[in-house]
């Protein structure tokens, strides 16, 4: 597992479904890319339970939409360093790894929230809706920054 891009993005191929995680400590927000990787769409938030359950429900997502890969966002600190956050994903990478059994890497999420929430508040979304999907649409803008750089490599 690789933060994108230390390395060559090679273990993902040049082709196929991406799935995009943005891991909270009540919820999941996930995303998927088309297999061409050109754009990124949400698909649900799941409300976290314990890892075996929510570890199945990725791995059916991840079944169901064909899925090459997993790009988890990384809750960096915003002077770039990793803190309490940052381990628990990676920890919870390392286990769904074992699981899924799919490539992994991070993807820096600093602001991703932030942003989601900005554009939802431009389109005058309500608090309520703003809260119910604004995990699944960080996972969209993850998902995005990490296509897109694939992309251009």
């Amino acid at each position: 597992m690789s933060t994108l891009f230390e390395k060559d993005t090679e273990p993902f191929g040049v082709s196929g479904a991406l799935l995009g995680l943005d891991l909270g400590d009540k919820t999941i927000g996930v995303a998927v890319c088309d297999p061409d990787r050109r754009v990124a769409t949400p698909v649900e938030t799941i409300r976290r339970k314990k890892f075996t359950p929510d570890a199945e429900r990725l791995k059916l997502l991840a079944e169901e939409r064909g899925c090459v890969g997993l790009i988890f966002g990384l809750p960096l600190n915003m002077d770039g360093t990793e803190g309490p956050r940052v381990q628990s994903t990676r920890a919870f990478a390392r286990n769904l790894k074992r699981i899924l059994q799919l490539p992994i890497a991070f993807w820096d999420e600093r602001l991703s929230t932030v942003a989601m929430e900005r554009d939802l508040i431009a389109l005058d979304t309500s608090r309520a809706k703003r809260a119910e999907k604004i995990d699944e649409m960080a996972a969209t803008f993850i998902l995005q920054g990490a296509i897109d750089r694939i992309r251009g490599l």
